[in-house]
């Protein structure tokens, strides 16, 4: 009997085509012809798993923001494991805010298929659907993380987490930009990052008022 096709499986196959042609040429004007080619299949089987380019790049999407969150899950998950306390919110957050950056080979490969599926999705109103729904949900958690802190006598109480949050988002998206473009190096994007942080989590800032 002919062996089951998992389909899923299939489509992270293709995804997987789909980044290493974002890792070598970038995505701009690629079709869906490029990427079946890239994979080895017809165009006519790869629509039979994506019916649009778009698609395509929101399945990618998610399959390497899946891969990056395990990857930062068992970052924290093996320093918990050589801690005798809960690794604190600040080491949290720093471990998520670096694994959003392109410091290596995967990641930045990550990155340049979120770059293209953003520069569609500013003109596609159903593409930005994905962002709309995903950053409010990345904003909670990291103000979360920081209202933790903030219990903990590491952070004034009267910040708006919220925005810091958002700023702290909107940082990453900076330095993964000029990354990209080579303007930073991955250490100097990193290094920047924990400069913010130690600015935020400066000590006696928790004693300090109106910040």
């Amino acid at each position: 009997m002919p062996k089951k096709v998992d389909h899923e499986e299939r489509r992270r196959e293709i995804s997987q085509a789909l980044w290493r042609i974002a890792s070598t040429r970038g995505l701009d004007g690629v079709s869906l012809r490029d990427v079946a080619a890239e994979a080895g299949v017809s165009l006519g089987r790869l629509q039979y798993y994506f019916r649009s380019r778009d698609e395509m790049l929101v399945f990618a999407l998610r399959q390497i923001n899946q891969l990056a969150d395990q990857r930062i899950r068992e970052r924290i998950e093996k320093a918990a494991a050589e801690l005798t306390e809960q690794p604190p919110p600040r080491f949290v957050l720093r471990e998520c805010l670096a694994g959003m950056l392109p410091l290596d080979e995967h990641s930045r490969i990550g990155q340049l298929v979120a770059a293209a599926y953003f520069a569609r999705a500013v003109h596609d109103e159903r593409l930005r659907g994905e962002a709309r729904e995903g950053i409010p949900k990345l904003r909670d958690f990291f103000a979360g993380l920081l209202r933790q802190a903030a219990e903990r006598g590491e952070l004034p109480t009267g910040r708006d987490f919220d925005e810091e949050a958002m700023i702290l988002i909107s940082l990453v998206d900076g330095l993964t930009a000029y990354t990209l473009l080579h303007v930073h190096t991955p250490e100097e994007a990193l290094r920047l990052l924990d400069r913010h942080l130690d600015r935020l989590f400066e000590p006696g800032a928790a004693r300090q008022t109106g910040l």
